[in-house]
């Protein structure tokens, strides 16, 4: 059963690299509509950047987000795979935590409601309480 945990976490990274295209798709063409050189955007970051629309920007923003949090999740989950103790439950709650991840990304990308989005926020950060105390349960026992 441990390795049924691995499907949520490789599921959550192949959704980063369909943002990661998301945003190369939306940022590129509106650089060249804004005129923006990508080298002329590393000496006056904030100013290049807000000349882009916001729902370029807001793809670009939830792929950063993408490499933020959730590294906690794959660190937890590498824990509990090594353990040889990961269970159903675990891999229940890592699909919880991946699926809420896409939820957040699909919100922040296309509406971009930061109330609505800060809620999908909340509830994959509380996924990853009982994961790390399942992980420690099982590293301190």
């Amino acid at each position: 059963m441990p390795a049924a945990i691995l499907l949520p976490a490789a599921t959550l990274v192949a959704w980063s690299l369909i943002v990661w295209v998301w945003m190369l798709a939306t940022r590129v063409p509106a650089m060249q509509k804004a005129r923006l050189h990508p080298e002329k955007a590393k000496h006056t970051r904030g100013e290049v950047w807000s000349a882009l629309p916001s729902e370029v920007r807001q793809v670009a923003d939830n792929y950063n987000h993408l490499m933020e949090q959730p590294t906690i999740f794959y660190a937890i989950v590498m824990v509990l795979v090594v353990s040889g103790e990961a269970t159903t439950l675990d891999a229940g709650l890592a699909w919880a935590y991946t699926g809420l991840r896409i939820a957040h990304s699909l919100w922040q990308n296309t509406r971009n409601v930061v109330m609505i989005r800060f809620y999908f926020f909340i509830a994959s950060t509380l996924v990853l309480f009982p994961m790390t105390g399942r992980a420690l349960y099982l590293l301190l026992t």
